[in-house]
């Protein structure tokens, strides 16, 4: 009986299907779902670890030039000379950053990212020494003009996502969404933990801190060897063409131009204004309520599937954007400051799904080999328009009926770039 037993053959008992109400319990709950987008991009290996990596790399964006400006003013008693510093750092690194771009996109974002960012470190800390110590004026320029080797980091991390996505604009458009909301959260978060540094511990806290935190975050970012675009797609020839030359991109940097124009002049006159209302104190929260809202609208234009063709979203977004930026400008003539917060979170909810957009046309219009030059033109050109915006802003705060007033320069940046995408938005062709 026993061997009769083993001899008999074990069957598995038959799988009963999943009954169609058990199915249903089965699915992820309704309030997840919504995220799926986001669940998508970070299943694939190694988006989290290059991810984290390089929001630790990005932080210090937000905190070096508040840093410097508090470190300077408080050491030597001037703004002016402050602001001199951080403006030669601004020019350096709107001239340095393409061509490190460059060599980043034909020798790789671990060859050049690591020396490019421990140059820029030992800049950051030499002004550090300079201004302890009391050096003469002209090192703090020096010492602040070879932070300008500083990487994109911003545009590093896209250049991943293009790669792992390149046959995806769904799950790049969420990328790129997130990248955006990423950037504004550096933002928000850098100049708030750079003033505590400074204010709370020494003059000298915030760009250490933001060096160590910068040399660290490349070093754990070109680690990331997995989702690193392969060589080879990003090998370039000494005969190829600038990407200010290929067709369609001079006009998104045109808009890109624009754009940075009303980050300046919002950052300018929103301080002016809590200034002459007597709540100077509630200016950052002010400027941190803009970027929260376009933060948040990045998020959530991710989440949208994209239908129509990129060029015609690009062009609802900058009208959109035209739009909304007149709020701020009609709230600030009613005097009420709860009205501005109001108007500023709205009219941030604008510029996101437009720098995300734009940062998608600048990869479609950007051969593989020359991604990361593209991008940091798109960014060379933000910070050429932040510096001409903050300029602009001020004059007007000082020769126009106030700063509620002054309103009038983003609003009119804004409509400047509906003018731009409307007179150059034929689509050009694909490199």
């Amino acid at each position: 009986m026993i061997l009769f037993l083993a001899a008999r053959p074990v069957t598995a008992p038959p799988v009963r299907p999943v009954p169609r109400r058990r199915r249903a319990r089965l699915r992820p709950p309704a309030r997840l779902r919504p995220l799926a987008p986001y669940r998508r991009i970070f299943a694939v290996p190694g988006t989290r670890a290059f991810t984290a990596a390089n929001l630790l790399a990005r932080l210090p964006m937000g905190m070096l030039s508040i840093s410097a400006v508090l470190m300077i003013a408080g050491s030597r008693g001037s703004y002016a000379l402050a602001g001199a510093v951080t403006a030669t750092g601004l020019a350096a690194t709107a001239l340095a950053g393409p061509w490190t771009a460059r060599l980043i996109d034909r020798y790789g974002q671990s060859r050049i990212a690591v020396p490019a960012t421990a140059l820029a470190t030992l800049g950051s800390l030499s002004l550090l020494l300079c201004v302890h110590y009391g050096a003469p004026d002209w090192t703090l320029f020096a010492s602040y003009a070879a932070t300008a080797t500083t990487p994109n980091t911003g545009g590093m991390s896209r250049a991943r996502w293009a790669h792992l996505f390149r046959d995806d604009p769904a799950a790049r458009h969420t990328a790129n969404s997130f990248e955006q909301a990423a950037d504004e959260l550096c933002f928000l978060l850098g100049p708030l933990l750079a003033t505590l540094l400074c204010t709370a511990l020494f003059p000298e806290a915030g760009t250490a801190v933001a060096a160590a935190l910068l040399l660290t975050g490349v070093l754990l970012f070109a680690a990331q060897h997995r989702t690193e675009p392969p060589l080879a797609a990003r090998a370039t020839h000494a005969s190829a063409r600038s990407p200010l030359r290929l067709p369609g991109l001079p006009p998104l940097l045109s808009t890109f131009l624009c754009t940075g124009a009303i980050f300046g002049a919002l950052e300018v006159v929103t301080l002016a204004y809590a200034d002459t209302h007597g709540i100077r104190s509630a200016g950052g929260a002010l400027l941190a309520l803009q970027a929260a809202g376009s933060g948040a609208a990045g998020l959530l234009y991710g989440l949208l599937r994209p239908t129509a063709h990129p060029g015609r979203r690009f062009l609802v977004c900058a009208a959109a954007m035209a739009a909304l930026m007149l709020l701020p400008l009609l709230a600030a003539a009613t005097g009420s400051p709860a009205a501005l917060a109001a108007a500023l979170l709205l009219a941030g909810m604008a510029t996101a799904p437009t720098m995300v957009t734009g940062m998608g046309l600048v990869q479609s219009r950007t051969p593989p080999g020359q991604l990361n030059e593209g991008m940091t033109l798109a960014v060379t050109a933000l910070l050429g328009g932040i510096a001409a915006g903050s300029a602009g802003g001020g004059w007007a705060v000082d020769h126009l009926a106030g700063p509620g007033a002054a309103y009038g320069v983003p609003a009119a940046a804004a409509a400047l770039a509906l003018t731009v995408t409307l007179l150059t938005g034929r689509r050009p062709h694909r490199p």
